[in-house]
């Protein structure tokens, strides 16, 4: 089937590598060992010092088999130190301070540390270091790793960034081991929710409390192409991202229920079966392209917001919610594919009391396609008691061989392009088979408790996690047919037209804090941030549209159909318009932005 044809689309035209240009920091750059091993070494010999203390602070996940041959030969230091395996803790003891914060035997839940990376480091053995590194006279010394910051006292900084992409891919492949441990055989599973619980909230905190110290950053992303920017030209680039729209790195995965609409529409890559998941943004786990000249610099785009909170969501949502970005847009492919998992989300007490968690994960469906015959599951049936359906999804997740009777329990509506499903939290959902949808969320992370899986095994052969136990104390029981239709299924209604425009308010629901608005033009529509709001946005119809400036306060940015685009807060005024292929032609866009005196 052709979903280009049918969506009147003459051709993918979906940007895989997006990416926000730095204007004036082209020497600031350097591609691969030989230059930045040059660079760093003109940097040592500028500084006219007889000993130069180097620290290479380094984000978990680096490739140290690649990283740490290239620095030692390359800058020859006198002393080589590195800090993970001569300041930390024992592995034992680490595992021993973790093991409250990952929930036990849980194999996907656990709390958000509270833990920083001083936790992990001995002290004794870090003063030791640091008199070893004292008693070096003349020469480079270089100390390398986490925690190197925690060693020394450097003239220089590198910080050696990984995005957490990357980092999952080599967690597959059993290339990496978690924070201060050596464990690459672990399962991939049970690495990457260390990564999610610990490590990445342990570096994290780090990585703000030292960036505006770095003199160079390294992207350490793609194995044997390493690229080294100034600390300066960082900056820059990500000061740059908060003054325009822009767009994350999107990036896919296949699921044992994804379809086959993404393969064609976005132009990926024939190898997975399916792909069923593209995260488009959710700055928590996308990487952010900065372009100097012909060379992009990949970067983790949760830096953007430890960097310019205020700037990037708005000084009430900053207030709100901290340095943390609080919408998610994903897609969700089950075209030629099977149903989602039957599932809720956790109610927001339960999300604090279990982990530690502010908010929880309100969402929405919005039908980008579907073919016919498609449904969404969402809330009970008016005639559904309790007791009955948790005795099914225990037996069903019991015996294989016993199904949940999906049909005498939950509630199903048609689903066809453009209709909206809202999905607070606490309602049973999940998208049907032949349905393709741009999910919009909160961002709590991956909080989602399953209730039933239609007897499936994941796409290595094992059976996925059941989670009927915390599921069944979050269903909101009242959540039925009668109640969900005229509040959750296309609550859509006028808010404003203009000249060739039309504004629509489709949901959140109201006790969820987003608020969505859908635009139809033919011409330009205005919009606003207000400075107080980030505005998240995809073109939901038509080929091509460009935003524009009123005031010419950024260069006009061209996006195109499905792609998501954000627009800081602190850009205020700007408008929309069809471009290209779609001038002249009916588009549509669909805006979240944060709801500021609900």
């Amino acid at each position: 089937m052709s979903y280009l044809k049918k969506l009147g689309l003459g051709k993918a035209n979906y940007d895989l590598k997006p990416y926000v240009p730095v204007e004036g920091f082209d020497d600031a750059c350097w591609q691969g060992w030989e230059a930045v091993i040059g660079q760093l070494t003109a940097a040592i010999q500028s500084r006219s010092l007889e000993r130069i203390v180097v620290a290479v602070e380094c984000y978990t996940g680096v490739l140290d088999e690649e990283i740490v041959p290239k620095l030692r030969d390359g800058l020859k230091p006198e002393l080589w130190v590195q800090s993970e395996h001569e300041a930390f803790k024992p592995p034992e003891h680490i595992d021993d301070l973790l093991a409250p914060e990952l929930g036990g035997d849980d194999p996907i839940f656990g709390r958000m540390t509270r833990l920083t990376l001083e936790d992990f480091i001995d002290t004794d053995k870090g003063k030791k270091i640091q008199s070893r590194v004292e008693s070096v006279k003349r020469g480079c010394v270089i100390v390398y790793g986490a925690g190197a910051l925690l060693c020394c006292e450097p003239d220089i900084i590198v910080y050696a960034d990984m995005a957490r992409r990357e980092a999952q891919l080599r967690q597959r492949a059993n290339k990496i081991s978690n924070l201060g441990v050596e464990n690459r055989e672990l399962k991939a599973s049970l690495q990457y929710k260390r990564s999610f619980f610990i490590d990445w909230r342990v570096c994290d905190k780090f990585k703000r409390s030292s960036a505006k110290r770095w003199d160079y950053l390294l992207d350490t992303c793609t194995e044997g192409d390493p690229k080294l920017i100034t600390g300066e030209a960082l900056r820059a680039g990500l000061a740059s991202a908060t003054r325009r729209p822009f767009r994350v790195v999107p990036f896919f995965d296949p699921g044992v229920w994804g379809g086959q609409w993404m393969r064609e529409v976005c132009a990926l890559p024939d190898g997975p079966p399916n792909y069923a998941w593209c995260f488009d943004c959710v700055p928590e786990e996308n990487s952010l392209l900065l372009g100097f000249g012909d060379t992009r610099v990949e970067i983790p785009s949760i830096n953007l917001v430890f960097a310019h909170p205020e700037e990037l969501l708005g000084e009430p949502v900053y207030g709100r919610y901290g340095a943390e970005f609080p919408i998610r847009f994903d897609f969700l492919d089950t075209m030629q594919g099977q149903n989602l998992s039957f599932q809720v989300h956790p109610l927001i007490d339960y999300a604090y009391e279990h982990f530690g968690l502010r908010y929880t994960q309100d969402e929405s469906y919005y039908i980008l396609d579907a073919e016919p015959g498609a449904e969404v599951y969402l809330g009970l049936r008016d005639d559904t008691e309790p007791k009955s359906m948790l005795n099914d999804l225990k037996t069903a997740a019991e015996d294989p061989n016993k199904p949940f009777p999906d049909e005498k329990h939950v509630s199903r509506f048609p689903a066809k392009k453009h209709d909206h499903f809202l999905i607070p939290a606490g309602t049973c959902h999940c998208s049907g088979a032949n349905s393709m949808v741009l999910e919009i969320s909160h961002t709590p992370y991956m909080f989602t408790f399953k209730l039933w899986d239609w007897a499936r095994l994941d796409l290595n052969g094992q059976p996925r996690p059941i989670n009927l136990e915390r599921g069944a104390a979050n269903i909101q029981w009242d959540r039925t047919q009668s109640w969900v239709e005229p509040r959750l299924v296309n609550a859509i209604t006028p808010v404003a037209e203009g000249v060739g425009w039309q504004e629509e308010r489709t949901g959140l629901y109201q006790t969820e804090a987003i608020e969505t608005r859908r635009h139809w033009f033919t011409c330009s529509v205005p919009h606003d941030t207000r400075q107080e709001s980030v505005h998240v946005l995809n073109l939901v119809e038509g080929a091509e549209a460009i935003v524009e400036s009123p005031d010419g306060a950024f260069p006009p940015f061209i996006v195109h159909y499905a792609e998501t685009f954000i627009i800081p807060a602190s850009v205020g005024k700007y408008s929309i318009r069809p471009h290209g292929d779609a001038e002249n032609t009916r588009c549509a866009t669909l805006k979240a932005f944060l709801r500021i005196n609900a």
